[in-house]
């Protein structure tokens, strides 16, 4: 059995005092990942030399002590460009050729140390909410018969099988906070604007963010205060008393919210209210309009997206369907600001009276690890919509939302809640999450993966 392993923070304080070196750090990574990832197929390329020779610079670097990331290894979503590696984004229909530059996000990590040593699959055009494509199908550590969810399962999956302790997302209608979810790990989408987006032809008409993935709330607060270029970021606040709603209802109508999901709400629930928080249940007043908003934009920037492509009609059945709408959208002059704009006036009514939003993270645990890509359209949705429907409203309004594991449910797998607050309160839900991880510690990565 390997040594356990040692979270972002640790080894970035080993690192930068000179307990350790960089090289050796991502030594063990690269380990971790040529043993483990033949089960769970979490990486799209692993970069093995290039890895390496950028651990040596990161140890030859004189403002190494200064580092908050030194040497720590780090896995990128294949959404974004990583300078030297192809971006396939799950699709055959992409273009082989590596990528000239970085992505700002990977710019903004590396200069804080880290270490990339792979990139992680997605679904084709990260659309869909399990992560599988014509590149093969991924795995969650806990099951491997059940999807990390998507689209930044590869990432959940690197992490929750302790191949690295970080991972980049990208979140564009619950693409962090799912995976997170259904691998037991902290995930957060940053509110608009607060880390540079940039994800395809338009991030989704906003909806799209990038945010970290990771096994601590500690890690996950210090590498979004690298991302977001905010320090500040990094230091846990103390949490005021706060006026607390939680919701059980799932914004999509008749869509059903197994028990010990709920429950895992109304135990997050019950420790904030432990903690001196004043804790009600309600519900948010979703309306059929977010979602259909949401959808529009969705569709949409699929189709802008697919248009990106080397060979944009080579891309999968189900997408061709999913980029068809967007096209009809298109053609009646959608989307609009109308239903984003109504759908944050409601959630600013709502939030009138509470400081903060608890879900399930799911409604439903992970569905089966199989080639989704091969069906059709409407059974994509269908599976995608029953168990996971709570991210997406939020990314319809641009607000900040988080992910906190809540222990493990009857069926061996994780459960979560999702923590939503107003715009720019990306600390907070940090601290709360943090006092969640105080109260109730979590299992930091599936059993059999130390």
């Amino acid at each position: 059995m390997s040594a356990p392993l040692p979270s972002a923070s640790e080894i970035a304080a080993a690192v930068r005092g000179g307990a350790s070196t960089a090289r050796q750090a991502v030594e063990a990574a690269l380990a971790r990942i040529e043993s483990r990832d033949q089960d769970i197929h979490a990486f799209q390329v692993v970069r093995r030399e290039a890895a390496l020779r950028e651990a040596e610079a990161v140890d030859a670097r004189p403002d190494r002590a200064d580092l908050p990331l030194a040497g720590v290894p780090i896995a990128i979503k294949d959404a974004v460009p990583v300078a030297g590696e192809p971006m396939r984004i799950g699709s055959a229909a992409s273009d082989p050729t590596p990528q000239p530059r970085d992505h700002e996000v990977v710019t903004r990590l590396r200069a804080a140390g880290a270490v990339v040593v792979g990139t992680t699959t997605v679904p084709e055009l990260c659309t869909f909410g399990a992560t599988d494509s014509s590149f093969g199908i991924t795995s969650n550590p806990w099951d491997r018969s059940r999807t990390p969810g998507g689209s930044s399962g590869g990432s959940a999956a690197a992490v929750a099988a302790g191949m690295v302790p970080l991972a980049h997302g990208t979140d564009g209608m619950g693409s962090i906070r799912i995976p997170s979810s259904c691998c037991g790990l902290v995930g957060i989408k940053p509110g608009l604007g607060v880390v540079p987006a940039d994800l395809g032809d338009g991030s989704w008409f906003g909806m799209s963010e990038n945010g970290p993935i990771a096994t601590t709330v500690a890690d996950c607060a210090l590498t979004l205060a690298v991302l977001a270029g905010r320090p500040e970021l990094a230091e846990l606040i103390d949490v005021p008393k706060l006026r607390v709603a939680v919701s059980m209802k799932s914004p999509l109508q008749g869509t059903f919210v197994n028990r010990s999901w709920a429950d895992a709400a109304r135990s997050a629930g019950a420790l904030l209210r432990e903690a001196g928080h004043t804790v009600r249940q309600a519900n948010p007043p979703y309306g059929t309009q977010t979602i259909y908003s949401a959808i529009t934009r969705w569709v949409v920037g699929v189709e802008l997206d697919r248009r990106e492509l080397a060979e944009p009609s080579k891309v999968e059945p189900r997408n061709r369907t999913h980029s068809a709408l967007g096209r009809a959208a298109l053609r009646r002059g959608l989307p609009n600001d109308a239903g984003r704009t109504r759908w944050q006036q409601r959630a600013e009514s709502f939030f009138a009276d509470y400081d903060l939003l608890v879900t399930p993270g799911l409604a439903q645990s992970p569905i089966s690890a199989e080639r989704w890509s091969t069906r059709g359209w409407v059974p994509n949705m269908i599976a995608n919509a029953r168990y996971a429907p709570f991210a997406a409203p939020w990314n319809l309004a641009g607000w900040p939302a988080a992910v906190v594991p809540t222990g493990v449910g009857a069926d061996g797998l994780p459960r979560a809640v999702q923590l939503v607050a107003r715009p720019g309160s990306e600390a907070l839900l940090l601290a709360v999450a943090a006092q969640l991880e105080a109260m109730q510690p979590w299992q930091r990565v599936a059993p059999g993966y130390s």
